[in-house]
C-alpha cells in the first residue's frame, strides 16, 4: 500500500518530466498600440469568429481601443445585431464536433489559459499561429509544431502561405542524437514573412486584451497608488521624526 501511495504521488511529476517543452518565440507587446489592437480585432472577427466565440466579450468594449459604435457596426458586426451583444458564433457545438472532432474553444480567456512556465499566453499564441505546416496525414491537411495533431485547420494560410516541416538530426557533444525541426515557406501567401508576423502580433495583442480589457487601467491605477503610498510613507516618517524629536 505504501509503495502504491508513493507511485500515485510521484506519477504527475513523471508525466511532466516526460513532456516535450516547445521553445516559444517572444510575442511583441501591442498593449499600448491602439491601431495594432484595432487591426487585431479586424483579423479576429474575419478569421477566428467564424468558428471560435468570445462569449465573455461584448462588441461595445471595442470602444476602449478607439473604435466608435459606427465603426463597429460597419466593419465588425457580422454575427450580431447590436453593439452590446457578446461575440458569439452561430455554429452549433454538435456541428463543430462533427466537422473538427471537437468544438472550437471560446477564445475570450485563451491568452491567460495558455500561460505556462515555458512562456506567457501571448508567446504561446504567437508561436502557435506561426507554426502551421502542411501534413497530408492529417484530415485537415495541416499540423502544428506547437500543438501537434491539432484539429484546427490553418485558417490564415492565404495570408501566410504554406510551410513545410524539415526534420534533421545531429550529434551533440556527448554523442546523443538531437532532432532539429525547422519550417520552410514552400508557397508564399498574400503577406511577406515580416508582414505576417506583424499581423499575428496584432491578433495576439487583441486576444490578450480580451482576456482583461481593463488591464491597462489597472496598471495605471496601481502606479498612482504606489506613488500615493510613497508620499504617505514620507509624511508618516516626517511626522514620527517631529513627534519624537524631544524624546531623542
Amino acid at each position: 500500500m505504501k509503495k502504491l501511495l508513493l507511485a500515485l504521488l510521484f506519477a504527475p511529476m513523471v508525466v511532466m518530466a516526460a513532456g516535450v517543452e516547445v521553445k516559444l518565440d517572444r510575442a511583441p507587446d501591442r498593449s499600448q498600440d491602439l491601431a495594432a489592437l484595432q487591426h487585431g480585432a479586424k483579423l479576429f472577427v474575419n478569421y477566428c469568429l467564424n468558428c471560435h466565440s468570445a462569449s465573455f466579450m461584448r462588441y461595445n468594449r471595442l470602444k476602449d481601443i478607439g473604435l466608435t459604435d459606427e465603426q463597429i457596426k460597419d466593419n465588425l458586426l457580422f454575427s450580431a445585431d447590436k453593439v452590446g451583444e457578446p461575440m458569439k458564433v452561430a455554429m452549433q457545438a454538435a456541428e463543430a464536433r462533427q466537422w473538427f472532432g471537437a468544438a472550437p474553444p471560446d477564445l475570450t480567456l485563451i491568452a491567460r489559459a495558455r500561460a505556462s512556465g515555458a512562456g506567457s499566453g501571448a508567446d504561446w499564441l504567437y508561436t502557435y499561429l506561426r507554426g502551421f505546416h502542411r501534413d497530408d496525414k492529417r484530415h485537415t491537411g495541416w499540423n502544428n509544431t506547437v500543438f501537434e495533431n491539432v484539429g484546427m485547420p490553418h485558417v490564415l494560410h492565404e495570408l501566410q502561405g504554406e510551410q513545410v516541416l524539415k526534420v534533421s538530426e545531429s550529434k551533440d557533444a556527448h554523442g546523443h542524437t538531437v532532432t532539429h525541426k525547422t519550417l520552410e515557406l514552400a508557397k508564399p501567401g498574400k503577406l511577406s514573412v515580416e508582414e505576417y508576423d506583424a499581423a499575428i502580433a496584432d491578433l495576439v495583442g487583441f486576444l490578450v486584451y480580451m482576456g482583461e480589457p481593463a488591464a491597462q487601467s489597472r496598471k495605471t491605477l496601481g502606479m498612482w497608488v504606489l506613488v500615493a503610498l510613497t508620499l504617505l510613507a514620507g509624511l508618516a516618517y516626517a511626522l514620527k521624526k517631529n513627534y519624537w524629536k524631544d524624546v531623542h
